[in-house]
């Protein structure tokens, strides 16, 4: 995929995320959503920061299963339970995402919800990605 990531000098300082991404590729992957569930179907952690690693490693184990990489990703969509909660952890769920997916950031959203499926969990990501 080629991606250019465009942040606008008239818009906020992006961090962690970019305003825009324009992808240019062949294959588009639709991610679904993915929360801190282990393969027996079951939420791991008790704590936001602990669940966000999980479903973000869910969301890229669905992305490489699919032939992308985390560069790949365009778009994502973090729905969280507590909006005031995640924006006090930001700082190291950013360190989380830097560690399992790096810098080049996709579009991002983060939306505050009432619950997930699973009551239990705490946070949700989704996206798509574009690749070569």
């Amino acid at each position: 995929m080629s991606a250019e990531r465009v942040n606008p000098a008239g818009l906020s300082p992006p961090a962690g995320f970019s305003h825009a991404v324009v992808a240019t590729g062949s294959r588009l992957v639709f991610l679904a959503g993915q929360t801190a569930l282990d393969a027996d179907g079951k939420v791991v952690g008790d704590t936001l920061p602990e669940q966000f690693e999980r479903a973000l490693a869910n969301l890229l184990a669905a992305l490489r299963a699919a032939g992308g990489a985390p560069a790949d990703l365009a778009r994502v969509t973090v729905y969280a339970t507590d909006v005031a909660e995640y924006r006090a952890q930001a700082p190291q769920l950013g360190g989380i995402w830097r560690r399992l997916a790096g810098r080049d950031y996709p579009a991002m959203a983060v939306v505050g919800i009432v619950r997930l499926w699973d009551e239990r969990a705490l946070v949700e990501l989704d996206g798509f990605a574009v690749l070569p």
